[in-house]
């Protein structure tokens, strides 16, 4: 068996088994026992329901569970995100029934991913339909301060960053160059500032050896590393991992083709001490001010077999030894954990912080396939309402080489997230920028289910472009009303003003559910849209799209194939663009603009209105 299947024959077997959790059972629960929402209500719409509550005092999400009788038996209404069922918070769109059936719904709040769900609420009943959906309202209110877009998207995964010395890779590309141009136009055209990576103390880069009993460490390639990310213009969010050779309490345990020690090490004392070094030689280099700016977090997914060989008090112990080197360099540099899949060991670990006095600066973990809970609520039930919530891994699948990954779908989903995410976490850091990216084996084709935002040859997905959008709003933004059939849940938008006046709408149609992927005719949605309080005599319009026909790099390729010709390349490249047409100049009558736009399911319109210069009857 070649290195690539071997490792992944080895994930897919380890990837679903857990450590242990709870094992600090001495202590008290950081939350009690949650109720239930006592407000649930259903919304009946073509192809979905959309449901509505009021949010639970310690929840960090809900469970929705739905029957097709008021008795049950009740079961989690599951969209196939193949992570983490529970939601954050209403609104939801159920897209999972079958129109015409009668379903009865009921919620249940979550305090922890480790915990108990609450009691089920009462339930309600509620039918979707298979008619086409009544035309949404989209009101505007452009002169009416809305607040201010947090961009929480302004950190980005990587695969390791070694790869910027590789050369020759998949399809004929030069990896390490490719590598860099994916960092500079994520900079550049996402406001990307911060990339975290896995497998900085890999035996690749030499960091940590051990000669006839004397230590040696050595961090030149790291210095070249990071030199080339911050000329970048980005910097490290540091996930101190794997685990050095030398210092592996076993050299037989890997993850990926690379070959990754997920062992805990075998001196607990020299772990402290080499992390010290590596965070003082890290202040010397790049002064300290600059490295505060930074964060060190402590491995990758714990809790998981296929990352960590030990127990969940092994983690915490490595956790705390390196928190306090990192703290013995200088107070001011940020530590944080546990970077676990699936929000899980939260509220264990935060007793464990609590209970030893480690340092926390953030919380960090991962999820997939849905929107990120609200694990703040966490932090304040612990006394931590300092710490921030940092999201190190995130995207529409957990899954390598899922189709999902190319597609329009996963655009949609993203804008879901960083919306909702809004208020709840200082950090998304989706999961990864490019599809130079090797844990299971290099890309096989083009578009192989890669979970990069740039395929190889740095052609834009859905995804990226979608980023780039919500990039490219406002800080300020205006009013917004949205109204009809999946307003808030299927449907959603943002509205901004820029300086200069002029106006982005951005709207998205997308459900969680990943048995639509392709779409659904019955969840498009037709929309009016009226843009009020325009200022200007005058307005030059224009209106982006992403969808299946539109800024959609799939239209131009297809997944079955592998690699492009040079000719073919050349046609990618052209097509490599967000597909945006002008509007008519237009004149608003008494300050209001309307305009009527159909949104597929998935799909994401943009309207922007400039305001026009020129006087009226000059169409030069």
């Amino acid at each position: 068996m070649d290195k690539r299947s071997s490792a992944r024959d080895k994930w897919e077997k380890q990837v679903s088994q857990r450590i242990d959790a709870g094992t600090l059972k001495e202590w008290e629960p950081i939350v009690t026992e949650l109720h239930p929402p006592s407000d649930l209500r259903a919304e009946a719409g073509s192809g979905q329901v959309t449901l509505h509550w009021s949010k639970v005092e310690g929840a960090i999400g809900y469970l929705i569970y739905r029957s097709e009788s008021p008795d049950g038996p009740f079961t989690i209404v599951d969209h196939r995100g193949g992570d983490v069922l529970a939601v954050p918070d209403a609104p939801y769109a159920d897209t999972t029934g079958k129109p015409g059936v009668v379903y009865w719904y009921t919620v249940a709040s979550l305090a922890d991913t480790s915990s108990s769900p609450s009691q089920l609420s009462a339930a309600v009943q509620a039918c979707s339909h298979a008619k086409v959906a009544e035309t949404m309202l989209a009101t505007v209110k452009t002169q009416t301060p809305g607040g201010h877009i947090q961009r929480i998207w302004h950190t980005l995964g990587s695969e390791h960053l070694s790869l910027l010395f590789h050369t020759e890779g998949p399809g004929g590309s030069q990896i390490g160059s490719e590598f860099a141009e994916a960092l500079r136009l994520a900079r550049t055209e996402l406001g990307t500032q911060y990339i975290r990576a896995h497998a900085i103390l890999n035996d690749d880069l030499d960091v940590y050896k051990q000669t006839n009993g004397e230590i040696i460490y050595n961090f030149k390639i790291i210095d070249d590393v990071y030199d080339c990310l911050l000329n970048l213009g980005l910097r490290p969010i540091i996930e101190l991992s794997f685990m050095p050779r030398d210092l592996a309490s076993s050299t037989t345990e890997t993850v990926f083709t690379y070959g990754s020690l997920i062992s805990p090490p075998r001196d607990w004392q020299t772990w402290e001490e080499l992390i010290y070094q590596f965070a003082s030689h890290l202040v010397a280099r790049y002064g300290i001010e600059e490295v505060a700016s930074w964060g060190f977090e402590v491995w990758n997914e714990a809790n998981l077999k296929v990352f960590w060989t030990a127990s969940q008090q092994d983690y915490f112990k490595l956790y705390h030894l390196a928190a306090r080197a990192i703290k013995a360099v200088d107070r001011r540099l940020l530590v944080g954990g546990p970077a676990t899949a699936a929000a899980e060991w939260l509220g264990d670990f935060l007793q464990f912080v609590r209970q030893v006095q480690a340092p926390l600066d953030f919380l960090s973990t991962h999820t997939y396939g849905n929107l990120p809970l609200d694990v703040r609520r966490l932090l304040y039930a612990a006394g931590f309402e300092h710490v921030h919530v940092w999201w190190t891994e995130w995207g529409v699948s957990p899954t390598h080489f899922a189709p999902v990954n190319d597609s329009v779908f996963a655009a949609t989903f993203l804008l879901h997230g960083i919306k909702r995410a809004q208020g709840k976490a200082d950090m998304l850091a989706y999961w990864v920028v490019s599809d130079h990216f090797e844990e299971l084996g290099r890309a096989p084709r083009l578009l192989h289910g890669g979970f990069g935002l740039l395929t190889i040859g740095n052609l834009r997905k859905p995804r990226y472009l979608a980023l780039a959008l919500a990039q490219d709003l406002g800080t300020q933004l205006v009013q917004l009303d949205l109204q009809g059939d999946g307003a808030g849940s299927l449907v959603d938008a943002w509205a901004s003003r820029k300086p200069d006046g002029s106006i982005d709408l951005l709207l998205w149609n997308g459900t969680l559910n990943q048995a639509m992927v392709t779409g659904n005719d019955l969840l498009d949605r037709r929309l009016l849209v009226r843009i009020e309080q325009l200022a200007a005599p005058l307005y030059r319009g224009s209106l982006a799209r992403i969808d299946a026909t539109h800024s959609n790099i799939a239209a131009h390729w297809s997944p079955e194939r592998d690699w492009p010709t040079p000719e073919e390349w050349e046609m990618l490249h052209r097509a490599d663009t967000l597909d945006e047409t002008p509007l008519p100049t237009l004149s608003p009558l008494a300050g209001c603009v309307s305009l009527a736009l159909d949104l597929p399911m998935p799909g994401i319109l943009r309207v922007r209105l400039v305001p026009d210069q020129r006087p009226i009857g000059d169409d030069r």
